[in-house]
């Protein structure tokens, strides 16, 4: 039943999972001095580092990440703000076991700078969205969304601190959902069984 979460970062969407008491077995990072790693550790969970840097290829760190991954065993690897494109023998790898949550309302707004782009495009509503991952970036099969109303006088760190209260919120109930074998994918398209909502509208400012 665990998770394995893969950070680069500060790790705030990997507390999000733990503190939701959602079993995560271990926490990897491919930067020794990512932040998230000491809130894991915090939290009594096994963690990892597998530098990127030290790899000539993507296939050579894929392939340590994936041995390092295999070590935990787990049902579902969720990417939780980790900064690296994975490859297509990765993704395969653990293809419909590998999650990442996105911070846009996806297909709009694929790769970086998610939160400028939806400014300077003047949409009314943004959000995030956790998908499962397909070795095309961020195309893969939606499980669920988020969005937030777009506020006269947002910058993108407004908008951005906006959609991440979404994303803590969204991102453990679809690995619930997961793990608690909910989620069917028919093609393209992701159905969760019972009632719940796979588009969460929200107003808060």
């Amino acid at each position: 039943m665990s998770v394995v979460v893969l950070i680069s970062g500060r790790g705030s969407n990997m507390q999000a999972i733990l503190e939701a008491g959602i079993p995560v077995s271990a926490v990897i990072s491919n930067r020794a001095d990512a932040g998230g790693l000491a809130i894991a550790a915090r939290h009594g969970v096994a963690t990892g580092v597998v530098e990127h840097r030290r790899y000539a290829t993507r296939e050579a760190f894929d392939a340590a990440l994936a041995a390092e991954i295999d070590r935990h065993a787990p049902r579902l690897v969720a990417l939780a703000g980790f900064m690296r494109v994975l490859t297509a023998g990765f993704v395969v790898r653990y293809a419909g076991r590998l999650v990442n949550i996105h911070p846009s309302l996806l297909p709009d707004f694929p790769g970086l700078d998610t939160h400028a782009r939806a400014l300077a495009a003047g949409v009314e509503r943004h959000g995030c969205t956790v998908h499962f991952v397909t070795a095309a970036l961020d195309h893969g099969p939606i499980i669920a969304q988020a969005s937030v109303p777009v506020l006269p006088g947002d910058t993108a760190d407004i908008l951005a601190a906006r959609v991440l209260r979404e994303e803590h919120l969204l991102y453990p109930r679809a690995i619930r959902w997961f793990l608690d074998g909910d989620l069917v994918i028919e093609g393209d398209k992701v159905r969760v069984k019972g009632n719940h909502a796979q588009m969460v509208i929200g107003d808060r400012a």
